[in-house]
């Protein structure tokens, strides 16, 4: 177990970037795309072209891995994507968790398979805050449920966003 988790950490280090690096890799005026990554509901969010305001964009239901990378390569294509930002959901006390080792799974596919500039992001908490910001816009429970993931997605992306934004000033 020991020799498959530090075959993992030098694959992540490897293929990810640090938050710095990948803001250096993008263009002034470019979209980025947020991932809330699940089992088989996937949330989808896009960028602003002045990385200021993250939108739900999609909610994809993964049945193999191809379609899905097809899917995410017509959104990059159609939105001029330049940086993917993948939720790494973490336990509460920061330690990793099963669903960690999967998003890290997932930002290394994706670096090879659509672009190298990717990073992870903690997402502790964002579905629960999409669901409540959902329950603030009055949305019946039905609604909320069937947009969850793409607003994760978006409460995901807007963290790096306002990092970004708290960066300039």
């Amino acid at each position: 177990m020991l020799v498959l988790q530090e075959i993992n950490i030098i694959k992540y280090n490897k293929n990810m970037l640090d938050i710095e690096d990948f803001r250096k890799k993008l263009e002034k005026k470019s979209r980025l795309m947020g991932i809330d990554p699940g089992a088989k509901r996937i949330g989808i969010a896009i960028s602003d072209e002045n990385k200021i305001v993250a939108t739900p964009y999609t909610t994809i239901v993964k049945n193999k891995y191809s379609d899905f990378v097809k899917d995410l390569k017509k959104i990059v294509e159609d939105n001029q994507i330049k940086g993917i930002v993948i939720g790494n959901p973490l336990n509460m006390d920061g330690t990793t968790s099963q669903s960690s080792q999967s998003a890290k799974d997932l930002a290394i596919n994706l670096s090879k398979d659509i672009t190298e500039n990717i990073i992870l992001w903690d997402e502790r908490l964002s579905s629960q805050a999409a669901f409540n910001l959902s329950s603030d816009l009055r949305s019946n429970t039905n609604q909320k449920v069937k947009k969850l993931d793409e607003n994760s997605a978006q409460f995901i992306l807007q963290g790096v966003l306002d990092y970004f934004s708290k960066k300039n000033t």
